[in-house]
């Protein structure tokens, strides 16, 4: 990926802080929205847009593990999600409302 991509990439992402966990989003591209959420299996595919979390440890993900910070994993990540649905719920309503807001904006610009 080049560095360009990552700066675009980047750009979409937003922070969504739930309790002492703060989880990286991004927001799905039109096509990606379109494909993945509204046309294909939406509550697997929002588990994709998570690309980073903050203030978890091991004993957030399964119990007796480490207390010490987990580092980022995505198949880690959308398991744990899968099974935490208080957690899930508000990373979800994230990713959606920061495609709802996309397509607000670009049809603001279309208006004027």
């Amino acid at each position: 990926m080049s560095a360009l991509s990552d700066k675009i990439l980047k750009s979409r992402e937003s922070q969504v802080v739930i309790g002492r966990h703060t989880f990286t989003v991004r927001r799905p591209t039109a096509l990606e929205y379109e494909a993945k959420i509204r046309k294909g299996d939406a509550a697997q595919a929002i588990l994709a847009f998570v690309v980073g979390w903050s203030g978890v440890v091991e004993s957030d993900l399964f119990p007796g593990g480490d207390p010490h910070p987990a580092p980022f994993d995505a198949e880690s990540c959308a398991e744990w999600l899968s099974d935490r649905p208080d957690l899930y719920a508000a990373v979800a309503q994230a990713v959606v409302d920061s495609f709802s807001a996309y397509v607000a904006k670009l049809d603001d610009a279309a208006k004027n």
